[in-house]
This record gives C-alpha cells, structure tokens and sequence, in this order.
C-alpha cells in the first residue's frame, strides 16, 4: 500500500532523551515525526491537523497515555495508537488493546518491532483516510438530491417496488421510476446493492426483503 508522503507520526514522551532517540529512529527511515512532553502540548497541534498516528507513552504528567487515548475513543476518533512503555504491566497492556491500541511496546524495543509496529499503523491510517473520503462523497451525492429523491431512496432499500412506493407517498408509478432514475444517477449507483451499501454508510434504515 502507498502512504501519503504528508502522513505525519505524533509522539509524546515527557523523557526527552528518548523522544529525540524516537524522533531519530522515525525519521532516519523517512517519517515525517513531532514530538511532544505532553499531552497536552499534543493537543495544540492536533487542533490544527489530524495525525497519521499517535506513539503514546503510557505514565505522562498531566493526562495519561491511557486517558487520552480513551478520550479519543469516546470522540470517536479512530487515529491508530500505538502504546510504549518501561513497565510490563499485563493488566494496562490489557486495557490499551481493549480500548483500541494497535500495539503495546515495552521500553526498550527492538527498533525493528517498533518501526514495523508504526508502519503497520500508517496502513491502518490511510485504509482509513479512504473509508472517510468515500463517505464524504456519498454525503454529497446524498445531499444533492432532492426531498422527494430522499425519501424514495430509503423505500428503494427497504425493499419496496415502484407500484408500493407511490401508493406509500401518494404518487404514480411512473413519476416514481423517475424521480428513481435521478436518484440513482445523482448517487452514482450502478444497481441496487451500490444503493442499500450507501444507504448502510448514511446510517438509513436497514433494508428489507426485496421482491
């Protein structure tokens, strides 16, 4: 897979012989890396762009590592986290895995593990760059219809036919094949499987038996 040349690898460490080491290691091979002693001071900048991934410590003064990446969960944030810490602590290891976290090091790791750990991230990140870019443009194409147009697209992926949708809004069936017709040309798709899968993206109604 190709990763975008401006993905950018966000690390906070509040020990700063081992941010620069980090910082070193990430862009010796390329990366594009920001360091950070906090949170906090992480914050700023994520305000202004969202990171490619986030490399955590676990024990920071301020907010944790584990803290932050639960507020990032609760948001509904997906930037991939990766955990790094100088305790062997199983029950947070635990914890991070289940709170989302692609990975746990423990210090010192293998700058191999840990550089296959980011990259592994960075894949997740641009899978999920493409997911977001899709769904903007279906939101689009949604938008652009009309209401008319809306509202026959979610009886199209309940399952009903042309003759059940104009008894339902009160219309004949000929108007409703084609207010269809610009529905699906505006929405860019090909049958009704492309539909009922931009309808389950938008978060419409789950669709019904066809027939």
């Amino acid at each position: 897979m190709t990763i975008a040349a401006t993905n950018t690898i966000f690390l906070v460490d509040d020990d700063h012989v081992v941010r620069e080491s980090v910082q070193n290691l990430l862009r010796s091979v390329g990366h594009i890396v920001e360091g950070f002693p906090s949170v906090e001071d992480c914050l700023e900048r994520l305000q202004m762009e969202s990171p490619a991934v986030l490399v955590l410590d676990v024990r920071l003064p301020g907010v944790s590592g584990l803290e932050f990446q639960r507020r990032l969960r609760s948001a509904d944030d997906r930037i991939p986290v990766i955990f790094v810490s100088g305790y062997g602590d199983i029950p947070i290891t635990v914890q991070a895995m289940k709170d989302g976290a692609l990975d746990f090091l423990t210090k010192p790791f293998r700058d191999q593990a840990f550089l296959d750990a980011v990259q592994q991230a960075l894949e997740v990140s641009e899978v999920y760059r493409v997911e977001m870019r899709g769904l903007a443009q279906v939101q689009g194409a949604y938008e652009s219809l009309s209401q008319r147009e809306r509202q026959i697209m979610g009886l199209v992926i309940q399952g009903k036919i042309n003759k059940q949708i104009g008894a339902s809004i009160g219309i004949s069936e000929v108007t409703v094949k084609v207010h269809r017709a610009h529905m699906m040309r505006k929405m860019n798709a090909c049958n009704l499987a492309d539909l009922v899968r931009m309808g389950d993206r938008l978060g419409l109604p789950s669709p019904g038996p066809f027939g």
